[in-house]
Parts: structure tokens; C-alpha cells; sequence
């Protein structure tokens, strides 16, 4: 079977696949990683996320066209499925669930006087 859950990594890689839209390629996802977490990711950790990704069936991949700057090789482009959106829904769904259960996060007025 199937594992369907997403982890906390496989996440973050499954929306930054959304961000970079048709530049979702695993040296990029990488990039963005790095460039929004603040820190290094190795590039097959990202591969293999975004394998594991593709065999839940949360994203698909198809060939790009060669370019001159990759020496004429082609780059695997990879795109959330509707499947994909709904999985970070629930998991975005799921999270504020949890900080709207956390005292002193549960508000906005909480969270103010908490960074406070």
C-alpha cells in the first residue's frame, strides 16, 4: 500500500513545486529552499522527495525541452496534482486546527502579546 500521508519536508518541497510553478525543477526546488528556510538542503534529499512525491501521486513530471544552459540536457519539470492541492489543504487545515487549540496563540491579540 500506498503511503498517503505527507511529511513535514515532503510539505514544504509540495509548495514550493506551487510557488515555482513551471520552474519546479529539483536544482530550483532546491534554490528556494535554501533561499526561504535559511538553510542548505542537499539536492538528493530534494530528488528524492520529490520521487516519493510522484509515487503518492501528489505531483506529476514530465521532460522539459533541452537548453543551451544545462549543456543541451533536458530538466524533469514537476507540477502538483488535484490530488497534491487537496493533501496540503488538509495539512494546512490540520496545523491552524492545532495553533487555534495553543493558549496564548489562539488569537491574534494572543499572539501579539506573546512575541511581545
Amino acid at each position: 500500500m500506498i503511503e498517503t500521508r505527507l511529511g513535514e519536508f515532503e510539505e514544504v518541497i509540495l509548495l514550493l513545486v506551487g510557488i515555482l510553478g513551471e520552474d519546479a525543477y529539483a536544482f530550483r526546488v532546491a534554490g528556494e529552499f535554501e533561499s526561504q528556510a535559511g538553510r542548505a538542503v542537499s539536492i538528493g534529499a530534494v530528488h528524492s522527495t520529490l520521487t516519493r512525491l510522484e509515487e503518492k501521486g501528489f505531483v506529476n513530471s514530465k521532460m522539459g525541452e533541452a537548453t543551451a544552459e544545462r549543456g543541451g540536457r533536458r530538466k524533469r519539470i514537476y507540477t502538483i496534482t488535484a490530488y497534491g492541492r487537496k493533501v496540503l489543504a488538509e495539512a494546512r487545515d490540520f496545523r491552524i486546527s492545532l495553533w487555534k487549540q495553543f493558549p496564548g496563540f489562539a488569537t491574534l491579540k494572543g499572539l501579539q502579546k506573546s512575541l511581545s
